[in-house]
């Protein structure tokens, strides 16, 4: 595979998470009167499938480990096909939600095994580069996802939403069966068992160079969690923004993740990872305490959501490229449970960041604004805390 090749299946594979989640986001508000459900239960839609992406990540890894990239890779897409139609044709809202998690298992096994790709591939540093190239691309779904997602609704329902989603996997398999070699030239045969596993996910938790990457990575991605599962309620229903333009502001919000991921590439050369990890901490940091601080100034406008979502964002497009590669970078031989296990904790934070959303919205800005501001402390305390510890040389 050329570099070229490898660049842009990786993109897509990783580019499956976002497309899941935001094509539909402008549709969350519309689903409780068509299900005629609360916001709470409707966000169980996002919910599990945060449940099914982190779990499954703790097998689809280890299981690329044993049997290769490519075979695994393919299995997870034709998973999501199947688990996308699925979820076009419910007819209520509990079929949705247990679609949206099969939905989920396929998805976090193309995004485990590409990102198990870029370590077979790549050393540390150039990896780090690598993802960041691919998050650069990578922002262009969740740009035009949500502008997408509600002209959809606004045309043709909710639905249609899954139809496009059903598309783009059927898009990548084909791709992936036609130019995807194998990257896992040494393969563990003991991978899949328990006991070994066991003791491997045991050894990857056990390094603190592990968490000091992994830790500040999950809490970044729970900070833009909070915009992904909360914004388009905030927005729609608190702040009156008509459905259709909601995917243009949410876009807005992502463009922050972009630049982000540009000022990572140029960091990244200059000062470094572990210095360009700081960058990104504090950013988001000063976006969480910024939007509670203006929310408590009576600053009720959308405008400030959208400025807070653009900083969380470009934040963790800083952040993310280097904790993927610092947290996977010592397991060479056990990339894909590595990878696995840092998508599983940045699950778990994502999870219960959604989950606080969802139960404490009560038609203001402020329990948005007071988890932003959480999110971002906890995020630049992880970071101080477990500084000394990244000792990678990249």
């Amino acid at each position: 595979m050329s570099p070229t090749v490898l660049l842009w299946l990786i993109t897509g594979c990783l580019m499956l998470q976002p497309l899941s989640t935001d094509l539909y986001l402008a549709s969350l508000p519309h689903l409780t009167g068509y299900f005629d459900a609360s916001p709470a239960a409707v966000q169980q839609t996002l919910s599990l499938f945060v449940i099914g992406f982190g779990g499954a990540q703790l097998v689809s890894g280890p299981l690329s480990d044993r049997h290769g990239r490519r075979p695994v890779l393919l299995g997870g897409l034709g998973i999501y096909m199947a688990a996308s139609i699925a979820c076009g044709l419910a007819p209520t809202l509990p079929v949705l939600i247990f679609a949206r998690f099969v939905q989920a298992v396929g998805c976090c096994t193309a995004v485990v095994v590409a990102r198990a790709i870029i370590r077979d591939a790549y050393p540390p540093a150039e990896g780090a580069r690598m993802i960041a190239k691919a998050s650069s691309l990578l922002s262009f779904a969740p740009l035009l996802g949500p502008i997408v997602g509600g002209y959809l609704q606004v045309s043709f329902g909710w639905r249609a939403a899954f139809a496009v989603l059903t598309a783009f996997g059927a898009l990548m398999a084909v791709a992936s069966s036609r130019w995807l070699e194998e990257t896992n030239e040494n393969r563990n045969p003991a991978a899949m068992r328990l006991r070994p596993l066991l003791r491997t996910y045991g050894h990857i938790a056990a390094s603190p160079t592990f968490w000091a990457y992994a830790l500040p990575g999950s809490l970044s991605y729970a900070g833009i969690f909070v915009f992904i599962s909360g914004s388009s309620f905030v927005l729609i229903r608190v702040l009156g923004v008509p459905t259709e333009y909601y995917g243009y502001c949410f876009a807005f919000g992502v463009s922050g993740y972009l630049a982000g991921t540009l000022v990572c590439r140029r960091l990244l050369v200059r000062i470094g990872l572990e210095r360009t990890l700081t960058v990104g901490t504090t950013l988001g940091f000063v976006a969480g305490l910024g939007f509670l601080a203006a929310v408590l100034a009576g600053a009720h406008h959308w405008s400030v959501v959208l400025a807070a979502q653009f900083l969380a964002m470009g934040a963790h497009g800083i952040n993310f490229p280097c904790a993927q590669s610092g947290a996977v970078g010592p397991f060479p031989q056990q990339a894909g449970a590595a990878a696995g296990l840092l998508g599983f904790f940045t699950m778990v934070a994502a999870l219960l960041a959604g989950t606080w959303v969802g139960m404490s919205h009560d038609g203001t800005l402020l329990p948005l604004a007071t988890i932003s501001a959480a999110s971002g402390m906890l995020l630049l305390a992880s970071a101080a805390l477990l500084r000394r510890h990244r000792s990678i040389s990249h």
